[in-house]
């Protein structure tokens, strides 16, 4: 499974961005699907998830600013981040997970900057 993320970049405080995320290759009973981010000298963390029955968890931080969403059709997730704040700096990867063998997968990371 190859996961192929997009759509980082600089953006000012109180600005919207919009991430996405599109798998390929063997993704045949590939369930949750989301995205967690990470800054330097600190552990990845979740930011929200999302499984192809519908349930999403979304990190505290983000709840009420984040919306995640998925097209199964097209197997792509999407990140939609509104009200974003210069904490919410970070290099953002997607994420996949195939229960069947218990694998998960990781895209290769897009940064986001939120700065004046």
């Amino acid at each position: 499974v190859q996961l192929q993320a997009s759509g980082g970049g600089l953006v000012q405080p109180g600005g919207s961005l919009r991430l996405s995320c599109a798998a390929s290759g063997s993704i045949f009973r590939i369930d949750t699907m989301g995205w967690y981010r990470q800054v330097p000298k600190k552990q990845r963390e979740l930011v929200a998830i999302l499984t192809i029955g519908g349930r999403t968890n979304y990190a505290d931080s983000v709840k009420g600013r984040f919306t995640i969403s998925r097209d199964n059709a097209k197997n792509t997730v999407y990140l939609q981040m509104n009200s974003l704040k210069p904490e919410d700096t970070a290099v953002y990867y997607c994420y996949a997970n195939r229960p069947l063998t218990s694998t998960d997968y990781w895209g290769q990371g897009t940064l986001v900057t939120v700065s004046s």
